[in-house]
Protein backbone atom coordinates (compact mmCIF):
# COMPACT_ATOMS: atom_id res chain seq x y z
CA UNK A 1 0.00 0.00 0.00
CA UNK A 2 1.39 3.60 -0.98
CA UNK A 3 0.55 7.05 0.34
CA UNK A 4 -1.12 7.96 -2.89
CA UNK A 5 -3.67 5.94 -2.11
CA UNK A 6 -4.67 8.24 0.97
CA UNK A 7 -4.93 10.91 -0.67
CA UNK A 8 -4.09 14.08 -3.24
CA UNK A 9 -2.29 15.92 0.04
CA UNK A 10 1.47 15.98 -0.23
CA UNK A 11 2.14 15.57 4.10
CA UNK A 12 -0.63 13.28 5.19
CA UNK A 13 -2.28 13.95 8.90
CA UNK A 14 -2.94 11.52 11.42
CA UNK A 15 -6.61 11.62 10.33
CA UNK A 16 -6.19 10.56 6.36
CA UNK A 17 -3.80 7.63 8.04
CA UNK A 18 -6.49 6.38 9.91
CA UNK A 19 -9.06 7.08 7.30
CA UNK A 20 -7.07 5.13 4.93
CA UNK A 21 -6.98 2.31 7.72
CA UNK A 22 -10.49 2.42 8.85
CA UNK A 23 -12.23 -1.19 8.04
CA UNK A 24 -15.33 -0.50 10.88
CA UNK A 25 -17.08 2.80 12.05
CA UNK A 26 -16.32 4.23 15.09
CA UNK A 27 -19.52 3.26 16.71
CA UNK A 28 -18.84 -0.49 15.69
CA UNK A 29 -15.66 0.04 17.28
CA UNK A 30 -16.44 1.09 20.69
CA UNK A 31 -19.61 -1.45 20.74
CA UNK A 32 -16.74 -4.33 19.77
CA UNK A 33 -14.57 -2.83 22.23
CA UNK A 34 -17.05 -2.51 25.04
CA UNK A 35 -17.97 -6.05 24.22
CA UNK A 36 -14.79 -7.94 24.62
CA UNK A 37 -13.95 -5.72 28.23
CA UNK A 38 -17.16 -7.21 29.66
CA UNK A 39 -16.83 -10.55 27.78
CA UNK A 40 -12.92 -10.71 30.04
CA UNK A 41 -14.54 -9.55 33.52
CA UNK A 42 -17.12 -12.51 32.50
CA UNK A 43 -14.20 -14.95 32.22
CA UNK A 44 -12.43 -13.65 34.72
CA UNK A 45 -15.28 -14.19 37.26
CA UNK A 46 -15.43 -17.72 36.08
CA UNK A 47 -12.32 -18.26 36.57
CA UNK A 48 -12.60 -17.29 39.95
CA UNK A 49 -15.11 -19.76 40.27
CA UNK A 50 -13.78 -22.97 39.18
CA UNK A 51 -11.43 -24.92 40.71
CA UNK A 52 -11.43 -27.85 43.27
CA UNK A 53 -13.17 -25.68 45.66
CA UNK A 54 -16.33 -24.08 43.72
CA UNK A 55 -18.25 -20.94 44.91
CA UNK A 56 -21.08 -18.52 43.37
CA UNK A 57 -20.72 -15.45 42.36
CA UNK A 58 -22.58 -14.18 45.96
CA UNK A 59 -20.15 -15.91 48.06
CA UNK A 60 -17.00 -14.40 45.94
CA UNK A 61 -18.25 -10.81 46.26
CA UNK A 62 -18.74 -11.39 50.06
CA UNK A 63 -15.44 -13.16 50.07
CA UNK A 64 -13.70 -10.03 49.14
CA UNK A 65 -15.95 -7.55 50.60
CA UNK A 66 -14.97 -8.94 53.63
CA UNK A 67 -11.56 -9.47 52.88
CA UNK A 68 -11.38 -5.35 52.86
CA UNK A 69 -13.30 -4.51 55.30
CA UNK A 70 -12.44 -3.75 58.97
CA UNK A 71 -14.07 -6.21 61.28
CA UNK A 72 -11.75 -8.75 59.47
CA UNK A 73 -14.42 -11.36 60.35
CA UNK A 74 -14.55 -14.15 57.65
CA UNK A 75 -17.75 -16.20 57.13
CA UNK A 76 -15.57 -18.63 54.98
CA UNK A 77 -11.77 -18.27 55.67
CA UNK A 78 -10.85 -21.44 53.05
CA UNK A 79 -12.53 -19.48 49.71
CA UNK A 80 -10.71 -16.23 51.00
CA UNK A 81 -7.54 -17.94 51.11
CA UNK A 82 -8.16 -19.63 47.67
CA UNK A 83 -9.37 -16.52 46.26
CA UNK A 84 -6.49 -14.29 47.75
CA UNK A 85 -3.32 -16.62 47.94
CA UNK A 86 -4.09 -18.81 44.60
CA UNK A 87 -6.63 -17.76 42.41
CA UNK A 88 -6.72 -13.83 42.01
CA UNK A 89 -2.99 -14.18 41.64
CA UNK A 90 -2.77 -16.41 38.94
CA UNK A 91 -5.50 -15.35 37.11
CA UNK A 92 -3.59 -11.21 37.34
CA UNK A 93 -0.91 -13.02 36.14
CA UNK A 94 -2.58 -15.12 33.23
CA UNK A 95 -4.26 -11.83 32.00
CA UNK A 96 -0.90 -10.15 31.99
CA UNK A 97 1.22 -12.40 30.55
CA UNK A 98 -2.00 -13.00 27.70
CA UNK A 99 -1.68 -9.35 26.97
CA UNK A 100 2.12 -9.05 26.49
CA UNK A 101 2.98 -11.84 24.18
CA UNK A 102 -0.50 -10.91 22.11
CA UNK A 103 0.93 -7.10 22.04
CA UNK A 104 4.41 -7.94 21.84
CA UNK A 105 3.38 -9.97 18.48
CA UNK A 106 0.91 -7.44 16.97
CA UNK A 107 4.03 -4.95 17.05
CA UNK A 108 6.67 -7.09 15.65
CA UNK A 109 4.18 -8.18 12.87
CA UNK A 110 3.74 -3.96 12.36
CA UNK A 111 7.23 -3.22 12.46
CA UNK A 112 8.23 -6.22 10.40
CA UNK A 113 5.90 -5.68 7.73
CA UNK A 114 5.00 -9.66 8.04
CA UNK A 115 2.10 -11.64 9.51
CA UNK A 116 3.81 -14.58 9.73
CA UNK A 117 6.51 -13.05 13.18
CA UNK A 118 5.81 -14.00 16.70
CA UNK A 119 7.68 -12.45 20.01
CA UNK A 120 10.18 -15.22 19.96
CA UNK A 121 11.46 -13.76 16.69
CA UNK A 122 14.76 -12.08 18.34
CA UNK A 123 15.60 -14.90 20.20
CA UNK A 124 14.15 -13.78 23.32
CA UNK A 125 12.34 -16.78 24.47
CA UNK A 126 15.10 -18.66 23.59
CA UNK A 127 17.78 -16.98 26.02
CA UNK A 128 14.80 -16.78 28.62
CA UNK A 129 15.05 -20.81 28.38
CA UNK A 130 18.44 -20.95 28.58
CA UNK A 131 18.62 -19.08 31.51
CA UNK A 132 15.99 -20.56 33.55
CA UNK A 133 17.86 -24.13 32.91
CA UNK A 134 20.73 -22.53 33.53
CA UNK A 135 19.17 -21.74 36.94
CA UNK A 136 17.71 -24.94 37.47
CA UNK A 137 20.75 -27.01 36.69
CA UNK A 138 22.83 -25.38 39.00
CA UNK A 139 19.80 -26.15 41.78
CA UNK A 140 18.79 -22.51 42.72
CA UNK A 141 14.91 -21.24 43.85
CA UNK A 142 12.61 -20.32 41.88
CA UNK A 143 13.09 -16.54 42.28
CA UNK A 144 16.91 -16.90 40.79
CA UNK A 145 14.99 -19.25 37.92
CA UNK A 146 12.72 -15.97 36.89
CA UNK A 147 15.67 -13.66 37.12
CA UNK A 148 17.99 -15.61 35.17
CA UNK A 149 15.26 -16.37 32.59
CA UNK A 150 14.60 -12.65 32.52
CA UNK A 151 18.52 -11.79 32.03
CA UNK A 152 18.98 -14.58 29.60
CA UNK A 153 15.92 -12.74 27.32
CA UNK A 154 17.34 -9.04 27.21
CA UNK A 155 21.04 -10.80 27.04
CA UNK A 156 19.74 -12.46 23.45
CA UNK A 157 17.78 -9.45 22.51
CA UNK A 158 21.44 -7.59 23.07
CA UNK A 159 23.26 -9.82 20.29
CA UNK A 160 21.07 -9.64 18.30
CA UNK A 161 21.42 -6.00 18.12
CA UNK A 162 24.80 -6.81 17.74
CA UNK A 163 24.60 -8.73 14.67
CA UNK A 164 21.97 -6.35 13.28
CA UNK A 165 25.35 -3.89 13.73
CA UNK A 166 27.45 -5.94 11.20
CA UNK A 167 24.52 -6.36 8.76
CA UNK A 168 24.27 -2.56 7.30
CA UNK A 169 22.64 -3.04 3.83
CA UNK A 170 18.95 -3.96 5.59
CA UNK A 171 18.09 -3.10 9.42
CA UNK A 172 15.33 -5.88 9.63
CA UNK A 173 17.17 -8.59 7.84
CA UNK A 174 19.86 -8.23 10.12
CA UNK A 175 17.74 -8.41 13.31
CA UNK A 176 15.87 -11.27 11.38
CA UNK A 177 19.35 -12.81 10.50
CA UNK A 178 20.43 -12.20 14.12
CA UNK A 179 17.12 -13.47 15.67
CA UNK A 180 17.67 -16.74 14.10
CA UNK A 181 21.39 -17.26 15.03
CA UNK A 182 21.14 -16.09 18.15
CA UNK A 183 17.55 -18.31 19.10
CA UNK A 184 19.44 -21.37 17.43
CA UNK A 185 22.42 -20.88 19.78
CA UNK A 186 20.56 -20.37 22.88
CA UNK A 187 18.23 -23.28 22.11
CA UNK A 188 21.69 -25.40 21.45
CA UNK A 189 22.57 -24.27 25.21
CA UNK A 190 19.29 -25.50 26.79
CA UNK A 191 19.78 -29.02 24.84
CA UNK A 192 22.87 -29.00 26.79
CA UNK A 193 21.78 -28.56 29.57
CA UNK A 194 19.19 -30.83 29.49
CA UNK A 195 21.97 -33.92 28.43
CA UNK A 196 23.68 -33.07 31.47
CA UNK A 197 21.17 -32.71 34.00
CA UNK A 198 20.24 -35.67 36.14
CA UNK A 199 17.77 -38.06 35.08
CA UNK A 200 16.09 -38.33 37.75
CA UNK A 201 15.48 -35.00 39.43
CA UNK A 202 15.91 -31.96 37.31
CA UNK A 203 15.41 -33.18 33.57
CA UNK A 204 11.49 -33.81 34.61
CA UNK A 205 11.41 -30.39 36.37
CA UNK A 206 13.29 -28.80 33.48
CA UNK A 207 11.25 -30.32 30.67
CA UNK A 208 8.19 -29.11 32.71
CA UNK A 209 8.96 -25.68 32.75
CA UNK A 210 9.75 -25.38 29.43
CA UNK A 211 6.12 -26.44 28.35
CA UNK A 212 4.43 -23.12 30.05
CA UNK A 213 2.63 -23.46 33.22
CA UNK A 214 0.96 -21.10 35.77
CA UNK A 215 0.95 -24.02 38.45
CA UNK A 216 3.26 -22.22 40.82
CA UNK A 217 1.95 -18.49 40.51
CA UNK A 218 2.03 -16.40 43.72
CA UNK A 219 1.39 -13.20 45.55
CA UNK A 220 5.09 -12.36 45.15
CA UNK A 221 5.35 -13.29 41.43
CA UNK A 222 2.54 -11.19 40.91
CA UNK A 223 3.89 -8.08 42.60
CA UNK A 224 7.02 -8.61 40.77
CA UNK A 225 6.27 -9.19 37.18
CA UNK A 226 3.37 -6.59 36.65
CA UNK A 227 4.70 -3.20 37.09
CA UNK A 228 7.74 -4.56 34.34
CA UNK A 229 4.75 -5.26 32.53
CA UNK A 230 2.82 -2.13 32.67
CA UNK A 231 6.37 -0.63 31.63
CA UNK A 232 6.57 -2.70 28.20
CA UNK A 233 2.59 -1.17 27.37
CA UNK A 234 3.71 1.90 27.68
CA UNK A 235 6.63 1.72 25.42
CA UNK A 236 4.23 -0.32 23.17
CA UNK A 237 1.20 1.80 23.23
CA UNK A 238 3.40 5.13 22.75
CA UNK A 239 4.30 3.86 19.20
CA UNK A 240 0.71 3.36 17.97
CA UNK A 241 1.18 5.99 15.00
CA UNK A 242 4.30 5.25 14.49
CA UNK A 243 3.27 1.59 13.85
CA UNK A 244 0.55 3.00 11.15
CA UNK A 245 3.11 4.51 9.15
CA UNK A 246 5.48 1.86 9.22
CA UNK A 247 3.09 0.26 7.58
CA UNK A 248 3.19 2.14 4.67
CA UNK A 249 6.63 1.86 4.32
CA UNK A 250 10.18 2.50 5.70
CA UNK A 251 11.30 5.67 3.29
CA UNK A 252 7.35 6.85 3.63
CA UNK A 253 7.19 7.18 7.26
CA UNK A 254 11.03 9.17 7.19
CA UNK A 255 9.30 11.46 4.84
CA UNK A 256 6.46 11.90 7.63
CA UNK A 257 8.68 12.54 10.39
CA UNK A 258 9.06 9.28 11.94
CA UNK A 259 12.62 8.58 13.83
CA UNK A 260 12.34 4.59 12.15
CA UNK A 261 15.44 4.02 14.55
CA UNK A 262 14.27 5.21 17.41
CA UNK A 263 10.56 3.16 16.73
CA UNK A 264 11.87 0.34 16.15
CA UNK A 265 14.46 0.38 19.37
CA UNK A 266 11.53 1.08 21.34
CA UNK A 267 9.00 -1.75 20.28
CA UNK A 268 12.46 -3.75 20.48
CA UNK A 269 12.97 -3.28 24.26
CA UNK A 270 9.19 -3.15 24.96
CA UNK A 271 8.66 -6.33 23.07
CA UNK A 272 11.42 -7.62 24.47
CA UNK A 273 10.67 -6.77 28.16
CA UNK A 274 7.15 -8.33 28.04
CA UNK A 275 8.49 -11.54 26.21
CA UNK A 276 11.25 -12.01 28.74
CA UNK A 277 8.57 -11.20 31.63
CA UNK A 278 6.41 -13.93 30.43
CA UNK A 279 9.06 -16.86 29.61
CA UNK A 280 10.42 -16.06 33.10
CA UNK A 281 7.33 -16.36 35.17
CA UNK A 282 5.44 -18.76 33.32
CA UNK A 283 7.61 -20.76 30.61
CA UNK A 284 7.08 -21.06 27.07
CA UNK A 285 4.00 -20.22 25.96
CA UNK A 286 3.67 -20.18 22.05
CA UNK A 287 1.24 -19.24 19.62
CA UNK A 288 -0.62 -16.86 21.81
CA UNK A 289 1.70 -13.84 20.04
CA UNK A 290 0.83 -14.87 16.75
CA UNK A 291 -3.08 -16.18 16.67
CA UNK A 292 -4.11 -13.42 18.56
CA UNK A 293 -3.37 -10.38 16.78
CA UNK A 294 -4.80 -12.01 13.23
CA UNK A 295 -7.82 -12.71 15.08
CA UNK A 296 -7.62 -9.26 16.46
CA UNK A 297 -7.48 -7.73 13.12
CA UNK A 298 -10.51 -9.61 11.95
CA UNK A 299 -12.64 -7.76 14.93
CA UNK A 300 -11.26 -4.03 14.39
CA UNK A 301 -9.43 -3.88 11.48
CA UNK A 302 -5.48 -3.19 11.29
CA UNK A 303 -5.41 0.31 12.63
CA UNK A 304 -2.80 0.09 15.23
CA UNK A 305 -4.33 3.07 17.32
CA UNK A 306 -7.18 0.14 18.12
CA UNK A 307 -5.55 -2.99 17.19
CA UNK A 308 -2.91 -2.38 20.18
CA UNK A 309 -4.99 -1.96 22.90
CA UNK A 310 -7.39 -4.47 21.58
CA UNK A 311 -5.20 -7.25 21.06
CA UNK A 312 -4.00 -7.01 24.84
CA UNK A 313 -7.76 -7.71 25.96
CA UNK A 314 -8.14 -10.58 22.86
CA UNK A 315 -5.03 -12.07 24.11
CA UNK A 316 -5.92 -11.93 28.09
CA UNK A 317 -9.71 -13.48 27.28
CA UNK A 318 -7.93 -16.59 25.17
CA UNK A 319 -5.06 -17.30 27.47
CA UNK A 320 -7.51 -17.42 30.49
CA UNK A 321 -9.87 -19.87 28.77
CA UNK A 322 -7.31 -22.05 27.80
CA UNK A 323 -6.13 -21.96 31.68
CA UNK A 324 -9.23 -22.72 32.84
CA UNK A 325 -8.87 -25.83 30.26
CA UNK A 326 -5.16 -26.51 31.38
CA UNK A 327 -6.27 -26.59 35.39
CA UNK A 328 -9.67 -28.54 35.24
CA UNK A 329 -9.70 -30.54 31.98
CA UNK A 330 -7.65 -33.02 34.00
CA UNK A 331 -6.82 -34.06 37.55
CA UNK A 332 -3.26 -33.57 37.01
CA UNK A 333 -3.12 -29.95 35.48
CA UNK A 334 -1.71 -29.80 32.03
CA UNK A 335 1.17 -27.29 30.97
CA UNK A 336 -0.21 -24.82 29.49
CA UNK A 337 2.40 -24.19 26.51
CA UNK A 338 1.31 -27.79 24.77
CA UNK A 339 -3.26 -26.59 24.84
CA UNK A 340 -1.84 -23.21 22.85
CA UNK A 341 -0.04 -25.39 20.52
CA UNK A 342 -2.94 -27.51 20.04
CA UNK A 343 -5.52 -25.07 19.74
CA UNK A 344 -3.30 -22.21 18.15
CA UNK A 345 -2.76 -24.39 15.01
CA UNK A 346 -6.38 -25.35 13.84
CA UNK A 347 -7.20 -21.58 14.44
CA UNK A 348 -4.27 -19.94 13.06
CA UNK A 349 -4.87 -22.06 9.94
CA UNK A 350 -8.66 -20.77 9.56
CA UNK A 351 -7.80 -16.81 10.71
CA UNK A 352 -5.06 -17.21 7.73
CA UNK A 353 -7.30 -18.69 4.57
CA UNK A 354 -10.51 -15.90 5.99
CA UNK A 355 -8.30 -12.98 6.91
CA UNK A 356 -5.02 -12.58 5.77
CA UNK A 357 -5.59 -10.96 2.44
CA UNK A 358 -6.05 -7.54 4.06
CA UNK A 359 -3.83 -8.42 7.27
Amino acid sequence: MSLSAIGNSERPTTESLDKALEVYSTRHLVRRIVLLTLAMLAVVLVSLMLGRYTAWPSQIFQTIAEHFSASGILTDPKLDRALFNIRLPRIVVVVFVGMALSVAGASYQGMFKNPLVSPDLLGASAGASFGACLAMLMDLGNEFIQIFAFAGGLLAVLCVLGVNRAVRSDALLGLILGGILIGTLFSSGTSIIKLVADADDKLPAITFWLMGSFASITLRDMLLTVPLMVLGFVMLLSQRWNLNVLSFGEEEARSLGVNTRRTRFIVIFGATLLTACSVAIAGIIGWIGLVVPHLTRAIVGPNYRVLLPTTMLVGAIFLLIVDNFARLIYSVEIPIGLLTSILGVPFFAFIYRRNMKGW
